[in-house]
C-alpha cells in the first residue's frame, strides 16, 4: 500500500535554505521513488488553521515513506527545510 507525507508549513523565511533543500531533495526523492502529487496549486482551508505551504508526497509504500524520512541524507536536508520555514510532517498509509 502506498505511503504519503503530508507537509504543512508557514511562509518561507529563508529562501536560500529552501533552495538548498530543494537541490538535495531531487536526489533523495529519486532514491525513494517520491513524487509530489499535490501542493503546487490553490489551497482552500475549510477547517483548522491556514498553512501557507501544503504538500502531499507519494511513495510506493508506507515503509519507503518512513525509510526516506529516517535516511541520514534526508535528516541532514531536513535541517535546511526547518531553517527555511516552520512545518509539520505526517506519514500515513493509504
Amino acid at each position: 500500500m502506498a505511503g504519503y507525507w503530508i507537509v504543512r508549513g508557514s511562509e518561507v523565511r529563508d529562501q536560500a535554505a529552501l533552495q538548498e533543500y530543494g537541490k538535495l531533495w531531487v536526489g533523495i526523492a529519486a532514491r525513494f521513488g517520491a513524487e509530489i502529487i499535490a501542493g503546487k496549486g490553490k489551497i482552500d482551508t475549510r477547517e483548522g488553521p491556514q498553512y501557507a505551504r501544503q504538500l502531499v508526497v507519494r511513495f510506493d509504500s508506507y515503509q519507503q515513506a518512513v525509510d526516506c524520512y529516517e535516511d541520514p541524507e534526508y535528516q541532514r536536508a531536513m535541517a535546511l527545510a526547518q531553517r527555511a520555514y516552520d512545518r509539520e510532517l505526517v506519514i500515513l498509509e493509504g
